[in-house]
């Protein structure tokens, strides 16, 4: 080879030249780079240093995780333990860590956290594996560990900031180095904001799935797990197709953690879930819940919200889901016998089917079900058939039956505003048997309270139709006329002034002028027209009769019965002083009128009722118990053998009276009671009671008007009573009735001892006996007492 070869050989480029010097500027690029993230680095550590050094002793004290004291609700329940109400901004049932379930646990971790056991504080791995997928396909992901989490929620703002995030960081290291890894868990499972005003995963367990937190499946677990990064986007309720991908991409976590195995990971995959319905309540306690609330209130103040009270009443759930279908179904019942007044509102509807769908959804979102009372939208209307869509989409076809209580709107001829067509939003419930009828939203209310004479104890309340319509409790709220209802309290007095059931008093018309009622003259009636004559205390009673009531509060006199009806917690100032009263004109509540009767059904004992048993705090310390000791002799408040008569006299209400239909349909003679309807029929009574249980039922509307000639005590508040008694006295033994000391049987008929045949009041009003029309014959008095006052 020539030296000019050798030269050229030496001169020119190798083949592998441009390779060698393209691998070169990648070494040292890549060496620049690195010391460039070197230096980063050296400036980040230098700078957190600096950083640390400044704000590290400026951060606040951690008392409110070191000493947690969570805003816990007020949560109220029945006397056997079912929820019936929660109050607070925050839902929250704080749950140790050792009692949630390992499997919500490790859901959150999976999700959240996966590391939480392995760093201190901050995950440095989550830090450059997010920097990574910041730059890559993944797109953004979080570095946020749980501790840093919970950081932010007791102490930080949610804006996104360099400085916010440093604070964010040094307050975890701190929590890590007081509080330990499960402390640290529960704070977060505690606090964490769920959606639906809950905060925690035990009230997020409650208000989604409606069970106990102990009780999650894996796949619920998920799906709970997946509500803290955006409660109102996976919410799945509002967003189920959103909110399922979440839960799903959850499970695939657990199993990639190992927390599960691939069993069920494909069961929890499977699993379809069932959500809690806002309208599926276990016990109806709406007013009861509320009434309670209000005496917590009074007691705690701002307080009762926060402090986690837990308070037990003496409703029993299942008492009050019996009163609460009972008077629903009295009310019902009325409300079938009234003119329709036409459907709630109208909708155009499109034609498309698509559009359809949405439009029923639209529409009845505007009108919610009542729990049994549906809303519905009209898709088709005949006088002979209408088919209507509910909310679920399901659709509802009704004929026959099913149309009458409609028939006016169904008319070719109906007036437009109420007449059901396509595109009306109408009500509909279902029967026993399945089949539909149409009804109406009922404008009558009604009240029923149950309490045991012996105790004061509040056994089931319910205040009115529905909550949700009408706030206004009628049972403690309602001051309305009782009625004949209110008779047994002036007979009660009368017994202390020598009348005895045998006392002889005239059924005879009567007339008063204005100075005699305090109004203007007033000629009372007999419900049934009629005047019968002479008749005893106890006929009169049972069969009602208004004349014979007046005569005796004319006997007595009107300021010293005023004084004796007291004596059962009536307000005298409430009763004005005219006979008037003889008729219940005055004016109670249902609880008063409960009050009173219990005195008969317990001996003669005034006993103040009682809705609160216990209150505890969160952790159960009991903070108020109340006593249910027997009444002593302080409480007495009329004599045992005045109770002891008037219940006799109570009991041939029931079997031979106005109220006949109660022992015949209870099967049972140890029932006593009272039928009351009002001058004009405008409220209707029951007032009864067992000797275990007082209860009363009041029928009316809330501005007072004519229920409608024929509707009385015993056709409306009656039924309602006896339907809650076959209830409540199912599984109780006949009790027979003890005579008191001091009371007499002569000839069948009870007397004081005092007041035996020819010592007491023998008669009254005789002297206008010739006054009395010819009383009405045998088929006429059947037929009157068919009605049932």
């Amino acid at each position: 080879m020539s030296a000019i070869d050798s030269e050229q050989e030496a001169t020119s480029p190798r083949r592998e030249g441009p390779a060698l010097g393209l691998f070169g500027h990648l070494l040292r690029f890549m060496g620049r780079l690195l010391g460039l993230a070197l230096a980063l680095v050296v400036m980040v550590i230098i700078c957190a240093g600096l950083a640390l050094a400044v704000a590290y002793p400026n951060l606040p004290e951690l008392s409110s995780v070191t000493d947690y004291q969570p805003k816990l609700p007020l949560r109220i329940y029945s006397a056997d333990g079912l929820l019936l109400g929660e109050y607070g901004d925050e839902r929250r049932r704080f749950t140790p860590i050792h009692e949630i379930p390992k499997v919500m646990q490790e859901a959150v971790l999976s999700i959240e956290d996966s590391r939480f056991y392995e760093h201190s504080g901050v995950d440095y791995l989550g830090v450059i594996r997010a920097g990574v997928a910041q730059f890559g396909s993944m797109g953004s992901q979080g570095a946020s560990t749980i501790t840093m989490q919970v950081a932010r929620n007791f102490y930080l703002s949610t804006e996104k900031t360099v400085t916010r995030k440093l604070y964010e960081v040094l307050l975890a290291l701190k929590i890590e180095s007081q509080l330990t890894k499960p402390q640290i868990l529960e704070l977060y499972m505690n606090q964490i904001y769920l959606g639906q005003r809950a905060h925690g995963f035990a009230a997020a367990s409650e208000i989604y799935f409606g069970k106990p937190l102990k009780d999650i499946s894996i796949a619920e677990a998920a799906m709970l797990a997946g509500l803290p990064k955006a409660p109102s986007a996976y919410n799945p309720i509002a967003n189920p197709k959103r909110a399922t991908l979440r839960q799903q991409y959850i499970i695939d976590r657990m199993l990639e953690n190992r927390f599960i195995s691939p069993e069920q990971h494909a069961q929890a995959k499977a699993e379809v879930l069932k959500y809690k319905e806002p309208t599926n309540v276990p016990v109806h306690a709406e007013y009861v819940a509320e009434a309670a609330r209000q005496l917590v209130f009074g007691q705690y103040g701002a307080e009762t919200y926060t402090r986690g009270l837990q308070v037990y009443l003496t409703v029993n759930s299942g008492d009050q889901m019996a009163a609460y279908r009972a008077l629903r179904k009295g009310l019902m019942d009325y409300e079938r016998r009234q003119a329709y007044r036409g459907p709630s509102a109208y909708a155009a509807l499109p034609a498309d089917s698509k559009a359809l769908d949405q439009r029923i959804a639209e529409v009845l979102a505007e009108h919610p079900d009542n729990d049994e009372l549906k809303a519905a939208l009209v898709l088709e209307a005949s006088p002979r058939k209408v088919v209507a869509a509910l909310p679920s989409g399901e659709q509802v076809t009704m004929t026959g039956d099913g149309l009458k209580a409609a028939t006016s709107g169904l008319s070719a001829n109906a007036d437009p505003k109420i007449q059901i067509r396509r595109g009306a939003v109408i009500r509909v419930i279902k029967n026993a048997k399945g089949d539909w009828f149409i009804t109406q939203q009922p404008e009558v209310e009604g009240a029923f309270v149950a309490v045991e004479p012996q105790t004061g104890a509040i056994r089931a309340l319910v205040g009115g139709f529905d909550f949700a319509k009408n706030k206004f409790n009628h049972v403690t709220q309602a001051w309305r006329q009782p009625g004949s209802s209110f008779k047994p309290f002036i007979y009660s007095a009368a017994l202390e002034k020598g009348f005895t059931p045998a006392t002889v008093v005239n059924d005879a018309p009567l007339f008063f002028d204005a100075g005699s009622t305090g109004s203007q003259p007033w000629e009372p009636k007999n419900y049934d027209g009629h005047f019968d004559g002479p008749m005893s205390l106890r006929r009169a009673l049972a069969k009602s009769k208004n004349m014979v009531s007046i005569r005796v509060l004319q006997a007595v006199g009107v300021n010293p019965a005023r004084d004796w009806i007291a004596r059962f917690g009536f307000d005298r100032d409430k009763h004005d002083p005219y006979l008037t009263m003889a008729l219940g004109a005055g004016s109670v509540t249902p609880m008063q009128m409960a009050t009173g009767y219990a005195v008969f059904a317990n001996g003669g004992y005034r006993v103040n009722p009682v809705l609160i048993a216990r209150i505890t705090d969160s952790r159960g310390k009991p903070l108020h118990e109340a006593s249910f000791a027997p009444p002593d002799e302080s409480q007495r408040v009329i004599d045992a053998r005045n109770a002891f008569v008037m219940s006799s006299l109570l009991q041939e209400v029931t079997r031979s009276g106005t109220a006949a239909r109660a022992q015949a349909t209870l099967k049972r003679n140890d029932v006593f009671g009272k039928t009351g309807t009002t001058n004009d029929s405008m409220d209707a009574w029951f007032a009864g009671y067992h000797p275990s249980l007082a209860a009363i039922v009041w029928i009316g509307y809330d501005n007072p008007r004519k229920l409608g000639d024929r509707e009385t005590g015993g056709g409306l508040s009656l039924p309602v009573w006896i339907d809650f008694m076959s209830h409540a006295l199912k599984n109780t033994p006949i009790v027979e009735m003890t005579p008191a000391e001091g009371v007499v049987n002569v000839g069948g008929e009870w007397y004081y001892e005092e007041y035996s045949p020819g010592r007491g009041v023998s008669s009254v009003g005789l002297e206008d006996a010739a006054a009395v029309p010819q009383a009405p014959s045998d088929e006429e008095k059947k037929s009157i007492l068919d009605l049932f006052r």
